[in-house]
């Protein structure tokens, strides 16, 4: 037969195995499940020759996932269908169906995928959108840059500079200095207090409240300011006015909390630290504030006493100034100023209930709701053994305690006794007579048998048991302290009718402690007068825990008021006033008060409980 008849037989061949495929795919398609979605043909689009490349391979192929795409229905191809339109059906450069060469249609080939050393992940795992028809695919967006900070202020810009000026430094605090390098490197926008027309009204509410630091007893002359009515021309002079006016705020927020000057310079006995705040933080209040001047006002302590003093300060200094004196070398003013300044070292909060005792006044109080409840003579240290200042809270109170010998006075005056000898053995009548017993890393030694004049004092303890002869009386309340010093009783009540009672190894002895006791349980646990003296009748060594602790502050005020708002004045039995003045204004003025001499320091007896003997100096009562 003919090349075209025998092309149509083959082709009529493979249309028949086609069908066959094709119904079976049919059947099994029957059967399965229905596939949740179909594919529309009309959207799958075939690949097919391109005009002249019939006879070459294709490079690839798209599959639909569909099985009718795969296999299109053989009646599109049967006699009775339509001829393919010219625009869908593929020609030859002759404008020829390719088919005819053979009279078989031949689909191109598919050239299989060369895999890849990685496979690509789905749009899914990649946390994208599948691009499909209606969505093109998402281009990744660029990495986010961060932007550039605005560009300071000119004038803080200049402010800037200006605080590497080492004329501008001279002389500030270094603490100051970094807290506006600090705050200004922050501070993009205008500057806070200058404009390009002066000072604003805040920068003036502050100078005029900075120009009152006198009447607060701080020195004037030390905080230096721009006039209020400068009108810089140019950005330097701008900043500089800026900076001067910060650095005042920041030297007067430091005087205000108690700066200028350190209590331990004065003495170490001050136990004390100045209640001073971050200068960032002052400069951001002060900025932040509706009303500058009222908040430097308030940086001032908020004490009653004090207050009472700064009202004094105004009348001390017209009086100086109307006998021709300068203010700050009166001694009246003086004394004032340094009692002011102690108030600025002390807690901001005292307490609702808390015991003062005030050294210089030798007295001991209890302040509740701010009215004294309790006031009685307090016996303070000698000047050798000063009594330090500082606060603590009470926590505990003892009934008839026992005394342990503190260092200095096994140093100081057991030693040299006990390194006498009476015919070749130590002279222990110093322990006798004081009742004392000695222990040695915790047990009970013979003192006549131990060699005092080699042995480590230290390392013995010496003990004295609760009785009518114990140095601490009936009662100790305790405040532990770095100092070990605590308040208590005494069994030498008649040292409470001397005018000047610097006696003590540095404790505080309390005249009346069983009233105290009473007051102090009565607030904290309801406890009766009884209670007190059957617990003393008892006589043993037992304590009394606190369930609030009571804030006990040790003061060293010349100048304090007392209930009804009479002012006191105190000799400055210590020289602490002289001290401090000679530090604030370069040289101390004295004043009359403080030209009684300090009472002799002597041997004692003691005057109860039927002890008699040599008693040491400064034995009783630390």
């Amino acid at each position: 037969m003919g090349g075209r008849a025998l092309g149509a037989a083959v082709g009529a061949t493979a249309w028949a195995f086609l069908l066959t495929i094709f119904a079976a795919g049919i059947a099994s398609a029957e059967a399965a499940p229905a596939r949740p979605q179909q594919t529309d043909l009309a959207a799958v689009e075939l690949p097919g020759p391109a005009s002249g490349e019939a006879d070459q391979p294709q490079s690839s192929a798209v599959l639909p996932a569909d099985d009718d795409a795969v296999f299109p229905d053989p009646a599109a191809d049967s006699d009775d269908a339509p001829p393919a339109s010219p625009a869908s059906a593929p020609t030859g450069e002759d404008g020829s169906d390719p088919a005819d060469a053979s009279g078989i249609a031949t689909p191109p080939p598919v050239e299989p995928e060369k895999p890849s050393d990685t496979a690509a992940p789905a749009p899914s795992e990649l946390g994208q959108k599948p691009a499909t028809a209606d969505t093109p695919a998402e281009t990744p967006a660029p990495p986010a840059t961060a932007e550039a900070p605005p560009p300071p202020h000119p004038i803080v810009a200049e402010i800037r500079l200006k605080l590497q000026d080492p004329a501008l430094r001279k002389g500030a605090a270094a603490d100051d200095l970094a807290a506006l390098e600090a705050f200004y490197g922050e501070h993009a926008g205008p500057p806070l207090w200058i404009t390009t027309v002066g000072f604003n009204s805040k920068a003036q509410a502050l100078i005029a409240e900075l120009q009152k630091a006198a009447e607060w007893g701080l020195p004037a002359e030390a905080i230096e300011l721009p006039p209020a009515s400068d009108l810089p021309s140019t950005t330097a002079a701008q900043a500089v006015d800026e900076l001067k006016l910060a650095l005042a705020v920041l030297k007067y927020a430091r005087f205000a909390k108690g700066g200028r000057v350190s209590p331990s310079r004065i003495s170490n006995l001050f136990d004390q630290k100045s209640n001073l705040l971050d200068p960032k933080q002052v400069l951001s209040e002060a900025a932040a504030s509706p009303s500058p001047g009222a908040y430097l006002a308030s940086l001032h302590p908020k004490h009653d006493q004090f207050e009472r003093l700064r009202q004094l300060l105004g009348k001390a200094v017209a009086e100086a100034r109307a006998r021709g004196r300068k203010p700050s070398a009166d001694g009246q003013v003086q004394r004032i100023i340094v009692n002011m300044e102690r108030w600025r070292w002390m807690p901001t909060d005292l307490g609702s209930y808390y015991v003062w005792n005030n050294v210089p006044a030798y007295t001991t109080r209890v302040i509740k709701g701010g009215k004294s409840i309790y006031i009685e003579k307090a016996i303070v240290g000698q000047v050798k053994y000063a009594t330090p200042i500082f606060s603590a809270d009470m926590r505990s109170i003892v009934f008839n305690p026992q005394w342990v010998v503190p260092e200095t006075i096994k140093i100081e005056d057991l030693q040299p006794r006990l390194r006498q000898t009476v015919r070749g053995v130590p002279d222990v009548a110093v322990l006798r007579e004081n009742k004392l017993s000695v222990s040695y890393q915790g047990k009970p030694v013979d003192a006549t048998t131990i060699d005092w004049s080699r042995a480590n004092i230290r390392a013995y303890t010496f003990t004295q048991s609760p009785g009518s002869s114990n140095v601490l009386g009936a009662l100790k309340f305790n405040f532990p302290n770095r100092h070990a010093i605590y308040m208590h009783d005494t069994v030498q009540p008649e040292l409470f009718r001397q005018t000047v009672r610097t006696l003590s190894h540095g404790c505080i002895r309390v005249h009346e402690p069983e009233r105290l006791a009473a007051l102090l349980l009565a607030e904290d646990k309801g406890w009766s007068p009884e209670q007190i003296k059957n617990t003393l009748a008892k006589g043993n060594n037992s304590g009394v825990q606190l369930s609030r602790p009571v804030p006990v502050h040790l003061t060293y005020f010349t100048m304090a008021y007392d209930g009804v708002g009479k002012l006191h004045s105190y000799a400055d039995i210590y020289g602490l006033d002289s001290k401090m003045a000679q530090a604030l204004f370069g040289k101390a003025e004295p004043l009359q008060v403080d030209t009684a001499p300090p009472p002799p320091q002597q041997r004692r007896r003691a005057a109860s409980g039927g002890v008699r003997g040599p008693y040491l100096p400064g034995l009783f009562g630390n």
